[in-house]
C-alpha cells in the first residue's frame, strides 16, 4: 500500500473564496484589507490652517515657555537665602568687640570739629620795664589762665617783626568763609591777630564784632585753606548733668589738644577774677581746660557745639584748672553775634 507524503514539495497557492463570500467574511485563509482612514472633520482643518499661518508665532511662543520652564527649574534648586536670627546678630557683634579695637565717642566727636578749630594769638608792643622793675609776664588765655608760666613755644618765623606774642587761645570757624569765634579777652589790646588752622596754614585777622557782656569777639581771616568747614552748632537745651562733653583748643599754645568730661551742671553763674563782669547761663563742665583754652568749642559725643570755653575757678594764684570750667552757651553766643538761631 501506498504511503500518504507527510509534506508536500509543491508550492502552496492561495485559494479564491469560494463563491458568494463577501471580503472580510469569516472564511477560513482570507486575509481583509486594512480600512483606510477616516476624514479630518473640519475643527481639525481649522486648527491645522491656524497653526499653518501662524508657524512663527508659535515658535516664539514654544521657546518663551521652554525657557520660563528652565529658568523655573534652575530658581527652584538653588539655596533658600538664610535668615538672620537675633541670637546671629548677637553673635557677630560679640565677635568683633573681642577681636577688634573700636574708637571711642569722645575721639569720634574730636575728628568731626577739630577741621573747624583754630589757634587765635594777639600780638602788640612788647611791655617796657620802669626802671629796675621786671616786665610783666605774658597774658596767655585771659579767663582761663592768666600769666601762664614760661613761653611753651619757640618764636614762629612768621610772627610780624617788632611785635611780641601777647595772648594765645583758640577759636572755631562758624562761617565757611572763615568767620570765627572766639573771647574778648583772647583778642583784647591786641594790634594783630593771627590764626593758624587745621593744615598749618596761617593767616592774619580782622576784629569784627566784640561782645563784652558774654566775653565774645568775632574775627576775620584773611586767607582761608580751600574747603574750610563750618562747625555744626548745636542746642544746649537738650543738656543734662551727666551728658559727655569733649573739649577742643590750644592749651598753652599746644594742640590741638582734646580732654573730656561730664556736664557738671547748667545755667551757672561766673565772675570774673577782676570783678568787673559777671557771666551767666554758662555751662559747667569737668573736662580740661587750662590757658589757651579759651575760645575752643565745647563739643557733644555728635560733633556739635553746644558752648565756647570761657572760663575756668581756681581760687589759687596758678589759675590752673582744678575741676571746674564754664562755657557759654552757644544760643546766647549766637544771639550775641546775630546768628541766631543756631
Amino acid at each position: 500500500m501506498k504511503r500518504q507524503a507527510l509534506y508536500s514539495g509543491s508550492r502552496r497557492t492561495a485559494h479564491a473564496p469560494p463563491a458568494g463570500t463577501r471580503p472580510g467574511s469569516d472564511a477560513p485563509g482570507f486575509q481583509s484589507p486594512a480600512a483606510p482612514l477616516p476624514a479630518p472633520g473640519p475643527r481639525f482643518g481649522r486648527i491645522r490652517a491656524f497653526a499653518a499661518r501662524h508657524a512663527g508665532l508659535l515658535r516664539i511662543l514654544g521657546g518663551a515657555v521652554c525657557a520660563a520652564l528652565i529658568g523655573a527649574g534652575y530658581l527652584w534648586w538653588q539655596p533658600r537665602p538664610y535668615t538672620l536670627t537675633q541670637e546671629d546678630i548677637d553673635a557677630a557683634v560679640l565677635h568683633t568687640l573681642r577681636n577688634k579695637t573700636l574708637p571711642s565717642r569722645a575721639a569720634k566727636a574730636a575728628d568731626i570739629v577739630r577741621p573747624s578749630v583754630v589757634r587765635v594769638r594777639g600780638f602788640g608792643e612788647p611791655p617796657q620795664p620802669k626802671g629796675k622793675q621786671k616786665a610783666k609776664p605774658k597774658r596767655r588765655g585771659g579767663k582761663s589762665g592768666k600769666a601762664a608760666p614760661g613761653n611753651s613755644q619757640a618764636k614762629d618765623k612768621s610772627d610780624p617783626p617788632g611785635l611780641e606774642e601777647l595772648s594765645v587761645g583758640s577759636g572755631v570757624v562758624i562761617v565757611d568763609s572763615g568767620v570765627v569765634l572766639t573771647n574778648l579777652h583772647v583778642v583784647a589790646g591786641a594790634k594783630r591777630l593771627r590764626v593758624t588752622f587745621h593744615d598749618g596754614m596761617e593767616s592774619d585777622a580782622d576784629l569784627v564784632s566784640l561782645h563784652p557782656e558774654n566775653d565774645l569777639a568775632v574775627i576775620k581771616a584773611r586767607e582761608i585753606p580751600d574747603d574750610l568747614p563750618a562747625a555744626t552748632l548745636g542746642s544746649a537745651s537738650r543738656l543734662r548733668p551727666g551728658d559727655e562733653v569733649v573739649a577742643v583748643g590750644f592749651p598753652f599754645g599746644i594742640g590741638p589738644s582734646v580732654s573730656s568730661g561730664v556736664v557738671s551742671g547748667l545755667n551757672r553763674e561766673f565772675r570774673s577774677p577782676e570783678g568787673d563782669r559777671v557771666l551767666t547761663q554758662l555751662i559747667q563742665f569737668d573736662a580740661a581746660a587750662n590757658p589757651g583754652s579759651s575760645g575752643g568749642p565745647l563739643v557733644t559725643m555728635q560733633g556739635e557745639v553746644v558752648g565756647i570755653v570761657t572760663a575756668i575757678l581756681n581760687p589759687t594764684e596758678s589759675r590752673t584748672f582744678v575741676g571746674i570750667g564754664f562755657a557759654v552757651t552757644i544760643a546766647v553766643a549766637g544771639r550775641a553775634v546775630g546768628m541766631h538761631p543756631f
